[in-house]
């Protein structure tokens, strides 16, 4: 395995794009998780208590509540051209789990010997990127990436350095991104390639990276910090395209985070405004 580092020029974007906020009706949080699929339909989460968080649709504006059974917490990350969904939930004993959505019907997914476990994406080819995770909750403790591949073999893996690291999607070409952490607590974003070379992707400037999704043209988005990351004002979605490094925030946010990108660069993601409301946001060109 190769490892490279990716620290490329960076541009400031504060016009020609469209933002629109989505909350889930009646909802006190929500958060865009991925998509949109060529479609136009997002995938997210939502919550009315901030005790459950519940699953939905977005699809030409109508949304549509979800959840696997016996879940308390549902985090869908992806949705396929076909609307099949994958992402993960959390159960009543704590224990986090993947599940596959598709036509209404639902499959739980585990990592085989792996404490919990969540899913990502889903590319056309059938392969499916994810993470296991040591303890049950997937919300703390050490993780690793993986990669199902369409003939159902498992390859568990970490970028060279990485004490920990999660997958974040795979496109068409095999082509995987996500974030790791190295032993001195640096967080990082990385690409793997279809022959499972690493490079890294570092937002120039930065003190934290997380590469959040791909397409299928090789552009991938995410969010930065660029200075005190105990300061929720520092933290920036990013695209990056063709080696170049795009900053941007819903207007007025204190906080960005870009989690989706599609062919059209149709962007979606989480953003939180002045008075500390997280909301989901859609981006478009």
């Amino acid at each position: 395995m190769c490892a490279f580092s990716v620290a490329g020029a960076t541009i400031s974007a504060a016009w020609a794009q469209v933002y629109t906020s989505i909350d889930f009706p009646g909802a006190l949080s929500t958060s865009l998780n991925g998509g949109p699929n060529p479609e136009g339909t997002s995938v997210g989460s939502y919550t009315a208590d901030f005790v459950t968080l519940h699953g939905f649709l977005l699809q030409n504006g109508v949304f549509t509540s979800f959840d696997p059974p016996g879940a308390t917490r549902t985090t869908p990350n992806w949705i396929s051209p076909q609307g099949v969904v994958v992402g993960g939930y959390v159960d009543a004993s704590g224990t986090s789990h993947g599940f596959i959505r598709k036509g209404g019907n639902y499959t739980t997914f585990d990592f085989p010997g792996a404490a919990g476990t969540q899913l990502s994406s889903l590319n056309s080819s059938g392969e499916m990127s994810g993470t296991s995770c040591a303890v049950a909750s997937c919300a703390s403790g050490v993780t690793h990436s993986f990669l199902l591949s369409k003939k159902g073999v498992f390859t568990s893996f970490d970028p060279p350095g990485a004490v920990s690291s999660s997958a974040s999607s795979v496109n068409p070409s095999g082509v995987l991104v996500g974030g790791y952490t190295t032993s001195d607590g640096a967080q990082h974003g990385y690409a793997r390639s279809a022959k499972g070379n690493f490079t890294t992707i570092d937002f120039p400037g930065s003190a934290f990276t997380f590469d959040g999704a791909n397409d299928p043209e090789g552009d991938s988005v995410g969010t930065y910090c660029d200075s005190n990351c105990s300061t929720i004002g520092t933290f920036h979605a990013f695209l990056l395209s063709g080696g170049v490094f795009t900053s941007f925030d819903f207007p007025g946010a204190i906080f960005s985070d870009a989690s989706g990108i599609n062919p059209s660069r149709l962007i979606v993601g989480v953003y939180v405004d002045s008075a500390g409301n997280e909301h989901g946001f859609v981006r478009t060109p």
